[in-house]
């Protein structure tokens, strides 16, 4: 797999879309993984205050030096993350995305996986891309993914601050 957007096509992601520019009605309200990709060019500029919300009583803003131990230099892959069915089985991407990103406009979120994006200058910029996958094959495609990037790169992307687990073996 290559981390790149030509790779992510090529593995079946649509969308690219920046973060500034979704139309949520056009993302897919299925299941599947998301990322979100720096642009080319993109240089980070960290805040010293997340735009993020506040979860649980808690601050979602890191230190300056944890956020620059965290960056993935020369990778366009800042974040991958999966939507699941949730419970009710009303959940999926459209709405993982879109509680993504009003998380990083200051709502309140159920998780706060992706943090680190929105303590990013211009994290608006950044571009959002989808690949529909069954729910039963979400949790292994994850784990796959994180183990492929932390492969080539020695680390999980920028803001997954925890490494996907796949399914064990029957």
């Amino acid at each position: 797999m290559q981390f790149t957007r030509k790779g992510l096509k090529a593995e079946g992601f649509a969308g690219f879309r920046p973060i500034d520019d979704l139309d949520i009605t056009r993302i897919p309200q299925g299941t599947g993984l998301f990322v979100v990709i720096a642009p080319a060019g993109f240089l980070p500029r960290f805040l010293k205050r997340s735009t993020a919300g506040v979860f649980k009583k808690r601050q979602p803003s890191l230190p300056d030096p944890a956020l620059r131990a965290a960056w993935v230099e020369s990778a366009s892959v800042l974040y991958l993350g999966k939507a699941g069915p949730g419970s009710k089985g009303n959940r999926g991407l459209r709405r993982q995305i879109q509680e993504f990103v009003d998380f990083g406009r200051g709502k309140p979120p159920g998780h706060w996986d992706g943090r680190l994006i929105w303590q990013l200058a211009d994290a608006t910029d950044l571009v959002v891309a989808w690949k529909e996958l069954p729910a039963e094959h979400l949790n292994q495609a994850e784990a796959d993914y994180h183990t492929g990037f932390v492969a080539e790169f020695g680390k999980l992307p920028f803001a997954n601050l925890v490494q996907a687990r796949g399914s064990a073996p029957a």
